[in-house]
């Protein structure tokens, strides 16, 4: 059995590019200047990783949050709440 991989045009390609592009802060803030792809997909990597580090440290700070808080009170409640949705 062979396996072919669908080959992706250079026109999906500037689209993707163009996607990213708009997804990252910092190429947004910069306008319409385009960035290689090179770069843009470093600086994507780089914001995956930011965004990693702050859901750890948001984590590690509800843990703490939690930790203090009365497991009955109408705070630990709410914060249920929220986690659930």
């Amino acid at each position: 059995m062979s396996s072919r991989r669908s080959r992706i045009s250079d026109e999906e390609i500037k689209e993707l590019i163009s996607k990213l592009q708009f997804l990252l802060p910092e190429t947004r803030r910069q306008g319409a200047s385009r960035a290689s792809a090179a770069k843009l997909l470093k600086e994507t990597c780089n914001y995956i990783e930011s965004l990693h580090r702050e859901v750890d440290d948001l984590s590690d700070r509800l843990t703490e949050l939690m930790a203090t808080m009365d497991i009955g009170s109408a705070q630990a409640e709410i914060v249920r709440s929220l986690l659930r949705s």
